[in-house]
């Protein structure tokens, strides 16, 4: 079974949790979304920024520590939000669950 990047970004946007997200900000851009606003979508999230607003919505009192909003595609810039974010959510659930 041969299945393309297009096929597997497509599936991916449309998981229960990409989904969820979309209802929450500027990513849902409606049921008609083509294969280049799929992709600008998946580096939204995949960049932390956007995921990191929703999580200060849920626990507006983050440690400080700052995002980087201009990429220009740099993996380690992007999994240092991605670090952030995590640490976020840690710090929010763990007291709740211990």
């Amino acid at each position: 079974m041969d299945v393309t990047l297009s096929e597997l970004l497509g599936a991916f946007m449309e998981s229960p949790l990409v989904v969820w997200v979309r209802t929450l900000g500027p990513l849902g851009s409606g049921d008609d979304v083509g294969s280049d606003e799929r992709l600008g979508m998946f580096m939204e999230l995949v960049d932390g920024v956007f995921l990191h607003k929703i999580m200060t919505h849920i626990d507006p009192s983050p440690t400080n520590q700052r995002l980087n909003k201009n990429m220009n595609n740099d993996v380690a810039l992007r999994l240092h939000n991605l670090t952030v974010l995590t640490r976020h959510i840690r710090t929010y659930y763990q007291p709740r669950f211990r």
